[in-house]
């Protein structure tokens, strides 16, 4: 004997309200259709399923039991319904990005806070990579979108780019760092100190060869190497070591007096950073709501980043004058 779960399913419905009537509007069917399956029900188990002349409908005790089970799958039913309209809304579901790791901790994670504030239902789960590592993340579905910094590579045509904040990096020292009291800067004020190395596949590992490329010189003092942005950014509270660093990274850090940025005009890279994805994803509510938070948000940072920016007073230190010597040159 097999029982068809919808049929106990309408018997649910005529326990909870009371009569078939009540259950057939409940459910969305005709009176007799339910009448139908109650009559078909009791045939199959050879049992009745209410007492006879009670108003309303009182179930007999095995009548109950199996109205339990009904309302149970009704309960699973309403659930998985509720699922499909919050996931095809927007209101929940998971959200998978990728990023490079200062930037994501620094920048990123704060926004992903004040996401989930809004969106309690979405779950987001974030990991770090480089640009190739995050290319062959999305490549293979482990990620669902990567904010990462690239230059003129072309992506290829199954991947889209949408650039959201231009890359500026600049020096970063200890609060207290004594090139924070000079008024002007030599190349031996730069060099003369200890230095962090950038994190190994970082851009900023071709952003430092440049800056000492552009002062002639083929290497400063690395004295730390392989920390992560807090471990970095205890190691310059405690030393005279410098850093360089992304702008919108060291301005995170801004109200905490922890470190400074060197008022130093320094070469600056030809990237931008973005948000890439596949151009067919998967559908995803979540995630389409949560890039345009990320395209809010990063349009209010830029737009605070320019304004702190303008109100910096750069020196054009020994990097200006070793651009315009080559310039002359050339």
């Amino acid at each position: 004997m097999k029982i068809v779960e919808h049929h106990l399913v309408q018997l649910a419905a005529v326990i909870e309200t009371g009569g078939v009537t009540e259950a057939a509007a409940m459910l969305g069917m005709t009176q007799s259709a339910v009448s139908r399956t109650l009559s078909v029900l009791e045939k199959r188990i050879g049992e009745p399923l209410f007492v006879s002349g009670r108003r309303p409908m009182q179930p007999t005790p095995l009548g109950e039991q199996l109205g339990l089970q009904g309302k149970s799958i009704l309960a699973s039913s309403r659930k998985a319904m509720e699922i499909v309209r919050s996931f095809k809304s927007g209101s929940s579901g998971r959200v998978r990005i990728g990023g490079v790791p200062f930037f994501m901790d620094a920048v990123v994670s704060p926004m992903i806070a004040s996401f989930q504030r809004d969106e309690p239902g979405i779950m987001v789960h974030q990991s770090y990579g480089n640009y190739p590592d995050l290319v062959a993340e999305l490549d293979s579905g482990q990620i669902d979108l990567a904010v990462t910094p690239t230059g003129s590579i072309d992506l290829r045509a199954d991947l889209h780019f949408e650039p959201i904040l231009p890359a500026r990096n600049v020096l970063a020292c200890s609060a207290g760092h004594p090139l924070m009291r000079k008024r002007s800067l030599a190349t031996e004020d730069i060099v003369n100190y200890p230095w962090v190395a950038p994190l190994p596949g970082s851009p900023l590992v071709l952003d430092l060869h440049n800056i000492l490329l552009t002062l002639g010189l083929e290497e400063v003092s690395l004295r730390y190497a392989g920390g992560s942005l807090l471990s970095v950014m205890n190691y310059l509270m405690g030393t005279d070591a410098l850093a360089i660093l992304p702008h919108s990274v060291a301005y995170a850090f801004r109200g905490e007096s922890k470190i400074s940025i060197i008022p130093l005009d320094i070469p600056q890279p030809e990237r931008v950073l973005g948000i890439m994805t596949r151009r067919k994803p998967y559908s995803n509510p979540a995630g389409r709501k949560f890039v345009g938070h990320l395209r809010r948000e990063f349009s209010e940072l830029r737009r605070a980043i320019d304004k702190h920016d303008r109100a910096i007073h750069w020196v054009q230190g020994p990097f200006m004058g070793e651009r315009e010597r080559r310039t002359g040159a050339d």
